[in-house]
């Protein structure tokens, strides 16, 4: 398959000479390029349609506010439709997604209200392989490797995050969504009705973290085999950065109080005030090292340092 790269009249980053990527799971690599427009709208509807997606989607974006709102070239690697593309950089940024599938980054949602439009809008598309990414070392501000295409690309998963440090430039950012476990649930926040898990989070922040941490967690069912992706963990990736020229900005374990509770979000959602609670208490918490190793999923930024890498 040919690998289009951006255009280097047109302003765009340099790009890297042609070479085959990997090799990677080939029952990974075939569903991902017979995706279809149907899988592509599935993928989009995702973190659509209800406030527990609402709130999935809304965390990610928050995470990449904080740490992908610099000026220059983003680039979101194993981007699907570009769900989250749009929130890499600043308004003023020019992005790429890049993707496997061409039917995924041709696939054109209706635009939710509140979607950036126009020039600050901009995405180059680029079909190609994030395990060797058609670009040249160093040619991004940001890089972001979300939806657990890590643990997607199995034993392929070392050269992919590899090849993605190596786009980002000194001082720049590498966010990366990994899956460690099935994820947990507040022990507390789960039995109590709905209601009272409305009214609660009305209360300020404060009073609502100590009443979670009483009780503890307990740790979701496991719905995927073992073998079925590669599990990495957070701890893990802290490690391989250490002394190697990246520094962790942040990790933060998604949803970890309520995120398998569509019924108790759905009723806060219905309090502005509450809802904006819930966004603190799950940050809070899932800030918290002991969220992150039974986390469904977990966000990791880390800046490259200005020396060199080792």
């Amino acid at each position: 398959m040919k690998r289009a790269g951006p255009d280097r009249r047109m302003g765009n980053p340099p790009a890297r000479p042609a070479k085959d990527p990997p090799s990677t799971s080939p029952t990974a690599r075939t569903r991902f390029l017979a995706n279809d427009a149907y899988r592509a709208g599935r993928e989009w509807l995702r973190y659509e349609g209800t406030p527990q997606r609402e709130l999935f989607r809304e965390l990610r974006r928050r995470f990449l506010s904080r740490h992908t709102a610099v000026t220059g070239w983003s680039v979101d690697l194993g981007a699907g439709p570009g769900r989250f593309t749009s929130a890499l950089g600043a308004p003023e940024s020019r992005r790429v997604a890049l993707d496997l599938s061409r039917e995924m980054l041709t696939f054109r949602p209706s635009p939710r209200p509140g979607t950036p439009t126009g020039p600050s809008a901009r995405v180059d598309r680029v079909v190609g392989d994030a395990l060797a990414p058609p670009f040249a070392d160093g040619s991004f501000q940001a890089a972001a490797l979300l939806g657990n295409s890590l643990g997607f690309a199995a034993e392929a998963s070392e050269p992919m995050l590899a090849a993605a440090e190596r786009l980002v430039t000194p001082g720049g950012t590498l966010v990366v969504e990994i899956a460690p476990g099935p994820g947990e649930r507040s022990r507390y926040l789960a039995r109590l009705p709905e209601g009272a898990v409305g009214r609660l989070f009305s209360a300020p922040v404060a009073a609502v973290v100590p009443r979670i941490h009483r009780e503890g967690f307990a740790v979701e069912p496991r719905r995927h085999r073992s073998d079925s992706f590669r599990r990495w963990d957070a701890e893990a990736l802290h490690g391989r950065w250490k002394g190697s020229g990246w520094t962790v900005l942040e990790t933060l374990a998604v949803a970890p109080c309520l995120g398998p509770d569509p019924a108790s979000i759905a009723r806060i959602h219905a309090d502005p005030k509450a809802w904006g609670h819930l966004f603190e208490v799950e940050e809070r918490v899932g800030r918290e090292p002991a969220r992150w190793g039974e986390a469904a999923a977990v966000l990791i930024a880390a800046r490259r340092t200005l020396r060199e890498q080792n």
